[in-house]
């Protein structure tokens, strides 16, 4: 009841400013709606890159407003009302902007009058999903009606929804309702750098030279899924002991815990060495490659990890509670590639044994990055720059360029 009187009183306020501020003509502008920063900043790249001429405004988090206050030609601001000048600023900017691109659920779409050549672009921070989201999410009908209509008035205003696969795309129109025409098949800008091998080779040196650990040894990776209840507690039902008496020779452990997480994981002195809490590194991709094995449950990291063609072992503990609770788009053992352990003995087994299921990366790859092979933020641009130059009345169907474009590659 607390939650929903604190979003309508928020809400409310979003209308009462938009409705004032619409009075200003449209602008060719664009806003970023942002809570995670990859791929919102490899699509301003790529827009300075093809100087696309138009205002550019970052409406981000406190906790991620730096990655954008580097782009110093683009506006950047902390959409909350805690920020309340700033907050009606934003407010401005939503309501002038042709284009607006946001990469979440943002409960502010619902009551959120749009012109109509105004174009809503939503770039979702996953490529691949394994739990259930959206209308599909179990927990959705435990909402309040007002909830549940809340939700598909805001995915009700999915223009473009871009996608890195069929597969993806067929999620979303699931998830949110949206009708095909409005899926853009761009691929997912932030997976251009999986491509870039130099950019790869710079990232690899940088990390080594401030964590030298990471030359020494080979790298595990674990990074489980937040779970609602890990919010204020949190257990590790990893066993870093038993992790540690088996490989410390020959490994050392990355944890990258969910930033959400308050307390975080308690390490023993005895671990000292081995394992290295990575949970406030800000890009898990960054991770990714020096990782030699990644561990983890029902992230969409595996979607990215695929990319780079190495092993994967799937530690989901709770299977049968999470999976009543959240629900898989797909059989959890027949989507991941990998080896699924119950155990952290059974994780050592498939390290020691070098079982890894790599026969399954491959077809995992081209199913859920069919679309994303390095050219991605331009695909993204091309979509917004068509958004910017066409009104209301002008059709135009990006979606046969882009497709020229997948059969040129």
């Amino acid at each position: 009841m607390a939650r929903e009187l604190a979003i309508f009183l928020y809400l409310r306020l979003f209308s009462i400013i938009f409705k004032l501020v619409s009075l200003v003509p449209i602008q060719k502008k664009v806003v970023f709606v942002a809570t995670f920063p990859e791929n919102n900043s490899y699509i301003y790249k790529e827009m300075k890159r093809q100087e696309l001429s138009c205002r550019t405004v970052f409406l981000s988090t406190e906790k991620i407003k730096g990655h954008f206050n580097v782009f110093k030609e683009a506006t950047v601001l902390v959409f909350t009302p805690r920020h309340f000048l700033q907050f009606i600023q934003s407010v401005y900017h939503l309501a002038t902007a042709k284009v607006i691109v946001a990469d979440n659920y943002y409960p502010f779409l619902a009551v959120a009058k749009f012109q109509p050549d105004v174009t809503c672009m939503q770039i979702w921070h996953a490529n691949g999903a394994i739990k259930k989201f959206g209308l599909e999410d179990q927990s959705v009908s435990m909402r309040s009606k007002i909830a549940q209509e809340r939700f598909k008035k805001v995915y009700g205003k999915f223009d473009q929804v871009l996608v890195g696969s069929d597969s993806m795309a067929e999620i979303f129109q699931k998830a949110f309702g949206v009708p095909e025409a409005n899926i853009r098949r761009t691929g997912i800008p932030r997976t251009d750098l999986f491509f870039d091998e130099s950019k790869k080779e710079y990232i690899t040196h940088k990390l080594c030279s401030k964590y030298p650990f990471l030359r020494n040894k080979k790298v595990l990776l674990y990074a489980p899924t937040f779970r609602d209840e890990n919010l204020d507690t949190f257990e590790l039902r990893i066993n870093l002991d038993q992790l540690k008496q088996e490989f410390e020779d020959e490994y050392i452990l990355l944890l990258k815990l969910h930033p959400a997480i308050k307390n975080g994981a308690m390490l023993s002195d005895n671990l000292k060495g081995f394992v290295y809490d990575f949970s406030d590194y800000p890009n898990v991709n960054d991770l990714l490659f020096v990782t030699d094995i990644l561990i983890t449950d029902y992230s969409s990291l595996p979607f990215e990890f695929s990319l780079l063609n190495k092993p994967m072992i799937f530690f989901p503990y709770d299977l049968t509670s999470y999976e009543k609770s959240r629900g898989f788009w797909e059989e959890y053992n027949k989507l991941v590639p990998g080896p699924v352990a119950f155990s952290t003995q059974e994780i050592i087994r498939s390290i020691k044994e070098k079982d890894f299921h790599l026969y399954k990366l491959h077809d995992f790859n081209e199913k859920w990055n069919k679309y994303s092979y390095g050219v991605s933020s331009e695909n993204a641009v091309l979509s917004i720059i068509d958004s910017l130059s066409k009104t209301a009345t002008e059709k135009v169907n990006i979606n046969n360029k882009l497709e020229k474009k997948h059969q040129h590659f």
